[in-house]
C-alpha cells in the first residue's frame, strides 16, 4: 500500500504575518528594556539601595523585564 503526505510550506501572507507579528513582539521587548533601565538608571544610588538593587544589576534586570512580556 502507499501513503502520501500533503507538505504546504506557508505562503507568502502567512510569512509576511508571522514577519510582522515577530517584528511587534521585538519592538515591545525592545521599549520595555528601555523604560526599564531609564528608569532605574534615574534613580539615586540611595532610592537603588532601599530596593536592594547595585547599579551594576540594572542591564540585567532590564533585559529579564523585557524577555517576560
Amino acid at each position: 500500500m502507499a501513503y502520501t503526505t500533503e507538505t504546504r510550506s506557508a505562503g507568502l501572507g502567512q510569512r509576511i504575518s508571522a514577519f510582522r507579528a515577530s517584528l511587534a513582539d521585538r519592538i515591545a521587548k525592545n521599549k520595555t528594556y528601555r523604560s526599564t533601565y531609564n528608569e532605574l538608571q534615574a534613580l539615586t544610588d540611595r532610592d537603588l539601595a532601599d530596593l536592594g538593587i547595585a547599579r551594576s544589576m540594572i542591564k540585567r534586570i532590564a533585559i529579564e523585564a523585557s524577555e517576560t512580556k
